[in-house]
């Protein structure tokens, strides 16, 4: 949790919350470099984004790469530890890591039982992945916001955000992916009972049907935006608090026993919003597709 250095606190607030970014830049685009202004030419140029104006101006086009690497990496490693509980699991007492991990699985498949209502076999695994690859994005909140970051910078890469979950990109990610899956089921078993329900729901009258869709397919899109929107917005608010309370470190050595404080303090409540968010999200996940797998 090093200081803000030489940067302003609002620079530091705004280089802490910028994506590691590669995209296209347009024709014509002024760059800013060392050795003066740069014109993009003909054709646009793929690189590195170098500050929000470069990313602004890649548009749709850009990929935030230390995202897309973090969220990818942490899935990797929950695939390797359950797979190594997996061949370690024996008929005897479980200890160690694989009771932690029987643990999971048990109180998963115990939510799921109360909460799904049909029968389908992926929804304890999805639920399964959902929660661990979710809490391990929110774990690295936890980690000193200046740890790794500044120590990318000392071999060249200007940006780095280390918690997937605050990227609106991934969560959302995630929830298209929970929606799709919820199209899908409604349609597989409800067949043309699901165009009756978004139809026919709540007045059950053929002049009320463009009120009805209208109503329902709201409702329907509501869902994937929430699932979504709720994940990224707890925990941008929590890294926030965390990058703010790093500012303090710069202000002098008087604010640096009670910076350290209120991080140690903070990152013991946000334990719990890291898992609570984890579990919010696989719950309403368990939700959304049990109403899909209802037949009315």
């Amino acid at each position: 949790m090093a200081s803000a250095g030489e940067q302003t606190v609002s620079e530091y607030i705004v280089h802490h919350l910028t994506n590691l970014t590669y995209g296209k830049l347009p024709a014509g685009f002024e760059r800013q470099t060392a050795e003066g202004v740069e014109v993009v030419a003909d054709g646009g140029l793929w690189t590195m984004a170098h500050g929000a104006d470069e990313i602004a101006a890649m548009g749709f086009n850009a990929i935030h790469v230390d995202s897309m690497i973090w969220s990818v990496g942490l899935g990797i490693i929950f695939c390797w530890l359950f797979r190594r509980v997996a061949v370690k699991a024996t008929a005897g007492i479980p200890s160690g890591w694989v009771n932690g991990a029987e643990m999971i699985v048990e109180f998963i498949d115990g939510t799921v039982k109360d909460t799904f209502h049909g029968r389908n076999p992926l929804i304890a695994p999805l639920a399964l992945t959902i929660f661990v690859w979710v809490f391990l994005m929110n774990l690295m909140d936890l980690i000193p916001v200046d740890l790794i970051p500044h120590g990318l910078m000392l071999v060249g890469v200007e940006y780095q955000k280390i918690v997937p979950s605050t990227d609106p990109n991934i969560t959302m990610g995630m929830a298209v992916g929970v929606f799709v899956l919820m199209l899908y089921y409604s349609i597989k078993v409800k067949g043309f009972g699901f165009v009756k329900e978004l139809t026919m729901n709540p007045f059950n009258h053929p002049l009320f049907i463009p009120v009805n869709l209208f109503m329902e397919v709201v409702g329907l899109l509501a869902k994937p935006f929430s699932l979504g929107l709720r994940l990224f917005g707890n925990m941008y608010a929590g890294e926030m608090i965390f990058i703010l309370i790093a500012s303090l470190f710069s202000v002098g050595l008087f604010w640096m026993l009670p910076a350290a404080l209120l991080q140690i303090g903070w990152a013991i409540f946000h334990i719990l919003v890291i898992t609570l968010q984890a579990f919010i999200f696989m719950v309403l996940t368990i939700v959304y597709l049990s109403m899909a797998h209802e037949d009315h």
